[in-house]
């Protein structure tokens, strides 16, 4: 009860959007802060090595933890309207049967306690990023990423994507859960294809900086609650 008055109490007194990000130090995760600062958005931002964050800003307050606990998460939590995460299994490197640095059920696991925090808080708007080729999309793949998710480590990552959107889709929050295909780095701003239930077929690749846009453009409208979309640009 006193957390969802100091939740309400900052909410309203501050008048404006304050989302929490998590992953804000990979790849695409960098791209999220930068773009929801750009945006004139307060984040909170949980990692677990504050070195890591080269931005600054007066619209951002940094939260440091080893764990993605329900302790870490209540702190960091506290005072949002969403949270924003593009958290992954990370491998040590891209080779795709190199080891994995996180446990198997990182996400899922993190998705549980994210789910219980934000119904103690009462935060409904939840996005992540998982990946084309997850639950119903993986017919929708080439044959031979289908090989690769089933015989290497990348199969991993995909494995708990597929049980992170199911937590999510049982449960009671606002959730989007975002699809991208295989990621650039390339720094263009491009049209973002929409893909639901394979129509129409998305092309083959999007920028990291389009994906993070995307995913600040939905939280600012509140678009595709309850859904999951493919990305991919035009």
């Amino acid at each position: 009860m006193a957390a969802f008055f100091v939740y309400f109490l900052t909410r309203n007194l501050a008048g404006t959007m304050k989302l929490l990000i998590l992953g804000a130090t990979g790849r695409t995760g960098k791209e999220l802060l930068d773009q929801a600062l750009k945006a004139g958005i307060s984040v909170h931002a949980l990692v677990r090595d504050i070195d890591k964050v080269k931005m600054t800003s007066r619209n951002l307050k940094l939260f440091e933890s080893k764990k993605l606990d329900r302790t870490a998460l209540r702190l960091a939590m506290l005072g949002c309207d969403a949270v924003l995460s593009t958290l992954n299994i990370s491998r040590t490197s891209e080779f795709p049967w190199s080891g994995l640095r996180t446990p198997k059920d990182f996400l899922s696991n993190t998705m549980r306690n994210v789910l219980e925090v934000a119904n103690e808080l009462h935060i409904k708007r939840i996005i992540v990023t998982t990946a084309w080729g997850v639950n119903e999309t993986r017919n929708d793949i080439p044959a031979w990423f289908r090989l690769l998710i089933d015989y290497s480590n990348v199969g991993v990552a995909y494995r708990d994507h597929e049980l992170q959107e199911r937590l999510l889709a049982a449960s009671q929050s606002d959730w989007t859960v975002v699809r991208p295909v295989g990621l650039t780095n390339s720094r263009k701003h491009k049209q973002i294809r929409i893909t639901i239930n394979n129509e129409p077929k998305p092309n083959l690749t999007i920028s990291r900086s389009n994906v993070a846009k995307f995913m600040v453009d939905i939280y600012k409208t509140g678009d595709y609650k309850n859904e999951a979309v493919t990305i991919s640009e035009v």
